[in-house]
């Protein structure tokens, strides 16, 4: 039977839920059970696919094409087990699911309600995402429920997940519950108040958490925790400090030490064997031990927010590791960038720009390919990333002067990078799209298979055949794909149903490394393995930063 685990989160949000559950499951993994994740998020969008990541930080992407909270891209970093669609949905999931079944009666004319329409469907969907009743079925699932406890959004979730508990018994569930225990300079101490009155919230509705996850900026000291416990009826041994780390792959041997996967396994009477952490030791020796250095300039216009670039910043850490050196990641904004303004990109390894929608910032991103391609600089394009390398190789190298997307000047005369209106889906159904699309929907997503052509940096990467994930609206348009090639670019890999443009680059007699690439191979990169882009990638700035210092 497939024990569960709710994670909440109070006084504030941002505390780091996502890691928290993920870090726990990585223990529970290392014990030897089965283990997934399922984030429960209470907005109304019905996915993350059209917020502003200044909203919600970046929209990751399943294999099976689902846009999610970026918290996913937490878990798939941190287990084995791979995400799906099932493993995230919204209130307004929900919300659509319940009108839906309203509408065509399936209700049998009741009265259609919060308790108990839209609490069984929240509690359908959760048990769905842990595979019950399936040969998928999970040994646990970590369910971990967006917001802060007392916001009205999330009512519901933590009223169903209370009902679900009551149902499963108390051998089958747990409550964890995150919270912040601010230090006050003046005062020279930690409050513990903010904590017992977000606990206090959960029991008015009926929630007692079995273990508090207490964030601060240093360690609780145990007098603190014993007054946390006496005040929110929670074991000592369940007040469990989480102190600001310096990396996030500390954070497994932090809860581990302090008992919590050891309190989950006795509540749910399994016997597994004892947790083995010597990868996680590992890694942040490895991390804490760099043998040398790379800076990245990232070209985007979403940098206020490092959230925006959470996965696409991991992967090249990851590269990082694999090549044994710290990678500086450092922002600038794409809106800021002109012919003039860009020889301060001189001074970097190599420039990254990443994916992105609308046209602000556009011009300098192309400036920034430019400047890549014209100096020698390592360049990797990511998505659009790959259209502004494509579009600006258009205007200076093929004479196709004006060239544009047509996301961005629809009336191009060149339009190098158009929206296709037809494609085959993989279950062989017909797509098809416009301009006035809802944007909801509209999109390539998820895992794709592509031809990769020999000989090129892609093969040299890939091999035969490229498989990623994808998340765009644009495509490079075919009709002047040969005009491009005959200009000198690189069409290396193109996808096997229709025939799209999936990886551009230069010649190496021309630049030493300079890929573009539709997909969003940033999803598929872990600690463990790195990925074999990025980890292309930090070798060729490592190269180009040994030859620059060289001279």
């Amino acid at each position: 039977m497939t024990k569960f685990v709710f994670v909440t989160g109070g006084v504030v949000s941002s505390l780091g839920k996502g890691i928290a559950a993920a870090s726990l499951a990585a223990i529970l993994e290392s014990r030897g059970l089965t283990v997934t994740l399922i984030k429960l998020d209470p907005y109304l969008n019905v996915d993350p696919g059209t917020m502003s990541p200044f909203q919600h930080g970046e929209v990751f992407v399943t294999d099976d094409g689902a846009e999610t909270d970026l918290d996913l891209g937490h878990y798939e970093r941190f287990i084995t087990t791979r995400m799906r669609k099932s493993n995230n949905f919204t209130s307004g999931q929900i919300y659509m699911s319940v009108l839906e079944k309203e509408r065509r009666g399936d209700y049998l004319g009741k009265t259609v309600q919060v308790i108990p329409h839209v609490t069984n469907e929240i509690q359908d969907y959760v048990k769905r995402g842990a595979g019950v009743g399936t040969p998928e079925a999970v040994d646990v699932a970590i369910v971990e429920i967006g917001g802060t406890v007392g916001d009205i959004e999330s009512l519901p979730f933590l009223e169903a997940v209370r009902q679900m508990a009551l149902k499963l018994g108390p051998s089958n569930s747990a409550f964890v519950h995150l919270t912040y225990v601010p230090f006050i300079a003046a005062a020279g101490e930690l409050k513990t108040k903010p904590t017992q009155h977000t606990v206090q919230k959960m029991r008015e509705i009926g929630i007692q958490p079995d273990a508090l996850l207490c964030r601060a900026d240093r360690p609780i000291p145990d007098e603190e925790r014993e007054k946390i416990s006496l005040f929110t009826n929670v074991a000592p041994h369940g007040v469990i400090s989480v102190w600001d780390a310096d990396t996030i792959y500390k954070v497994p041997r932090m809860l581990h030490e302090q008992g919590l996967d050891e309190m989950i396994c006795m509540k749910f009477q399994l016997l597994t064997k004892p947790a083995n952490l010597g990868r996680w030791d590992r890694l942040v020796k490895e991390v804490a031990n760099p043998k040398g250095e790379v800076t990245i300039a990232m070209a985007g216009k979403y940098t206020e927010l490092s959230d925006s670039y959470k996965s696409l910043n991991e992967a090249l850490r990851h590269a990082g590791i694999h090549h044994h050196v710290k990678v500086n990641i450092e922002y600038v904004d794409s809106e800021t960038l002109t012919p003039e303004a860009a020889p301060q990109l001189s001074k970097y390894d190599a420039i990254l720009v990443p994916g992105g929608f609308g046209k602000r910032g556009i011009e300098g991103k192309i400036v920034a390919a430019q400047y890549a391609r014209e100096h020698g600089i390592p360049y990797l394009g990511i998505c659009l990333g790959m259209q502004v390398a494509t579009i600006e190789y258009a205007r200076h190298m093929a004479g196709l002067s004006g060239a544009n997307s047509t996301e961005f000047e629809p009336d191009s005369p060149h339009p190098v990078i158009a929206l296709i209106d037809e494609w085959q889906d993989a279950d062989g159904s017909i797509q098809k799209r416009d301009a006035n699309s809802d944007l909801g929907g509209t999109m390539r997503l998820g895992a794709q298979s592509s031809d990769v052509k020999p000989g090129t940096i892609a093969h040299g990467i890939y091999g035969d055949v490229v498989t990623e994930r994808h998340r765009h609206r644009y495509e490079a348009n075919e009709k002047y794909l040969q005009r491009l090639q005959d200009a000198g670019l690189v069409i290396s890999a193109i996808t096997q149903r229709e025939k799209l443009t999936e990886m551009v680059e230069l010649p190496k007699a021309v630049h030493p490394w300079y890929v573009g690439v539709q997909f969003h191979p940033e999803f598929k990169s872990t600690p463990w393995d790195g990925h074999p882009l990025f980890i292309s990638y930090i070798d060729a700035a490592l190269a180009h930063r040994q030859a620059t210092r060289a001279d």
